[in-house]
């Protein structure tokens, strides 16, 4: 399988503190990769810097192209749709409003429509809430929606960071069912940051585990799991 995204020698800083230190992966097209490790490990900070929202150094280059001095803007235009941490939902706004926004860089009117029946095929319940301001939405449809807002620009990668926060368990795991059918269905390749490793390494095809801003493993999601040494010192499992 070809590579989608290749990242060597990534550095990410906020203001003189350095956070990253060298990282080196990739994310094969149609593949689905995790990144994992502890609170402060620079998880949320590589999905920032893969971004372009903080001071980066290093190659990211993206199906093949570098991109590693694109704004923000410019890379979102290109494809990468980033989910954040905390949902980010325009709490005022309808949850079709809210949908509409993830297609603003879009002009083809006939396709946004498409796009937003596909949406609500992914995530019935957010048809249902359609016309509901999105700050009165739970803390499930508000991520359901956060993941459909990104879907809307049509993404051929997608960042979500710890999509689970904060969910209960069987909310997390139709979610995981739901990227799990978009992933298959229409070849989006994701890069996940996850607290919750167990879940996440029953989907993902490989992962990433950091430590202070740094890699210490890399390999399939089937041998992170069954690595009992780093289970115990990274995954807390």
């Amino acid at each position: 399988m070809s590579m989608l995204l290749e990242v060597t020698g990534l550095h990410a800083s906020y203001g003189d503190f350095r956070v990253l230190h060298g990282l080196d992966f990739t994310v094969e097209k149609g593949g689905i990769s995790t990144l994992l490790g502890a609170n402060g490990a620079g998880k949320t900070t590589t999905l920032r810097a893969l971004c372009g929202m903080i001071k980066r150094t290093g190659t990211i280059r993206f199906e093949g192209n570098d991109i590693s001095s694109k704004a923000t803007e410019e890379i979102v235009r290109l494809g990468v749709a980033h989910v954040p941490e905390g949902r980010g939902t325009f709490t005022g706004l309808t949850t079709e409003e809210n949908l509409q926004c993830g297609a603003m860089t879009r002009r083809s009117r006939a396709e946004i429509a498409r796009d937003l029946e596909q949406a609500y095929h992914w995530f019935p319940r957010l048809r249902e809430r359609r016309n509901q301001q999105a700050g009165t939405l739970s803390g499930g449809e508000q991520q359901m929606l956060a993941i459909a807002r990104a879907l809307m620009l049509r993404p051929r990668l997608m960042l979500l960071d710890e999509p689970s926060f904060g969910l209960a368990p069987l909310i997390v795991q139709e979610m995981f069912s739901i990227l799990r059918k978009v992933n298959q269905e229409e070849q989006v390749s994701m890069l996940i940051v996850e607290q919750n490793a167990g879940v996440v390494l029953e989907l993902a095809d490989n992962a990433f585990v950091l430590e202070t801003g740094g890699i210490v493993m890399s390999g399939t999601a089937a041998e992170v799991r069954d690595n009992e040494t780093i289970r115990a010192a990274y995954l807390g499992y």
